[in-house]
C-alpha cells in the first residue's frame, strides 16, 4: 500500500457487509425512510469508500459551521465544501433517531443514518464563503439555492452502492488505487479531476503533468 496517508490520517470505510448488512437491511424496514436524490447518493458513495475521508457521514451542525466559516472541520482538519444532507421540514425530534436513506427514483435502501444533528443553514452565507459569490448563474450557487435550508447530519452505514451504467471496469475505490500503486511500484502519481468529459485543454494539462512528474 502507498505510504501517503489519507486526508485526516485514516482511510474511511462505511460499507456494511455480510451478517451486519443483512441485519441492517432488516432493520431498515422498520425505520423512517428519507428519500435521497442522485446528488446526495453520489456524496453518500464517496463517504462509503473513503473518498471523503475523514468523513464518516453527513456533516453535523458544528462541523458545518466550522467548514463554512474557516474551511476546516471542527477538529481542525482542512475541509472546504460542506457535505450535507438536505431534508425539507426536518424537525428537532429527528435527533437521536435512526433513519433509512432510500433512492427517490429506485426505492433502493442505500444506507442507515444515525441522526446526530438537525439544523438550518444560511444559503447566502454558504454561497459567498464557499463559492465567493451569490450569483445564481454560478452552477454551485444555483444548486445550493435549489435545496431546502434544513439539514440533518450523522454517521452512516452504507448497505448498497449505485452501479455505473457504463465503464464499470474503470472505476476504482481509494483502497483499490492504493493497492494498484503499490503493486506497480509507483512512487509518483498524477491526479486529474474534471466535471465533464476531457477536452483538448484538459488533455494538454494531463500530458504536461506526466512529462513534468
Amino acid at each position: 500500500m502507498t505510504s501517503i496517508k489519507p486526508h485526516g490520517g485514516t482511510l474511511i470505510n462505511r460499507l456494511a457487509e455480510g451478517a451486519e448488512r443483512d441485519a441492517l437491511l432488516d432493520e431498515a424496514k422498520t425505520l423512517r425512510q428519507i428519500p435521497i436524490n442522485t446528488w446526495v447518493l453520489s456524496d453518500l458513495d464517496l463517504i462509503a469508500v473513503g473518498a471523503f475521508s475523514p468523513l464518516t457521514g453527513f456533516l453535523n451542525e458544528e462541523d458545518y459551521v466550522s467548514v463554512v466559516e474557516r474551511m476546516r472541520l471542527a477538529d481542525g482538519t482542512v475541509w472546504s465544501i460542506p457535505i450535507t444532507l438536505p431534508l425539507e421540514g426536518a424537525e428537532d425530534s429527528l435527533r437521536g433517531e435512526r433513519v433509512a436513506l432510500v433512492g427517490e427514483s429506485d426505492g433502493v435502501v442505500y444506507a442507515i443514518l444515525d441522526v446526530e444533528s438537525v439544523y438550518r443553514i444560511d444559503r447566502r452565507q454558504e454561497a459567498v464563503n464557499v463559492f465567493k459569490t451569490d450569483d445564481p448563474e454560478h452552477p454551485g450557487v444555483k444548486k445550493l439555492f435549489e435545496r431546502p435550508v434544513e439539514r440533518i447530519g450523522g454517521s452512516v452505514r452504507v448497505l448498497n452502492r449505485p452501479q455505473p451504467e457504463r465503464f464499470n471496469e474503470f472505476y476504482f475505490d481509494p483502497a483499490e488505487t492504493r493497492r494498484l500503486f503499490a503493486e506497480k511500484g509507483w512512487n509518483s502519481v498524477v491526479g486529474f479531476q474534471t466535471r465533464n468529459p476531457v477536452h483538448r485543454a484538459h488533455e494538454y494539462i494531463q500530458k504536461s503533468a506526466l512529462e513534468t512528474v
